[in-house]
């Protein structure tokens, strides 16, 4: 059971890390085409409508930056995340599986599809990942006026 979860930890972490790319290369790839059009933008006897274009080419690459950014920093913290250690309560790189849900304790992904379920990878700076913070199987806590219920942390 204990190499079950390890390498279900191990094969989640490694979905995450390629969703966080495919975020990564989509940010790149937008910055490319904004800075594309931004480029080939001719001036034309409307200057205003010239200067508009442009700056709103710049203002979305600034955009996908700040995703691009966002994006490598997730990658940074769910690299940080060690995947061979089963936690007996919750902190980071923990899998807590609850009565209303699941959660990998790691980046700020969100609700992901994993291997026919559903699980929310959450930032540890998260405010549920910080209610569950330190709890164990068998513990409950109120979030958003629901009663969770912990069945399983590793």
């Amino acid at each position: 059971m204990t190499t079950h979860k390890i390498a279900y930890k191990k094969n989640l972490h490694q979905h995450c890390i390629a969703l966080i790319q495919q975020r990564i290369d989509a940010a790149l790839q937008a910055m490319q085409n904004a800075q594309a059009a931004a480029n080939s933008e001719e001036k034309s006897s409307a200057g205003d409508k010239y200067e508009t274009s442009r700056a709103m080419s710049h203002l979305e690459k600034d955009m996908h930056a700040r995703q691009l950014a966002a994006n490598q920093n997730e990658l940074a913290a769910l690299g940080a995340v060690d995947c061979n250690t089963l936690h007996a309560s919750v902190t980071t790189g923990s899998i807590v599986v609850c009565n209303e849900a699941s959660f990998f304790i790691a980046a700020g992904l969100g609700k992901i599809s994993f291997e026919d379920g559903i699980i929310y990878v959450l930032s540890p700076n998260a405010p549920v990942a910080k209610s569950l913070l330190h709890k164990v199987a068998g513990n409950s806590l109120i979030f958003n006026n629901k009663i969770i219920f912990i069945k399983e942390v590793f």
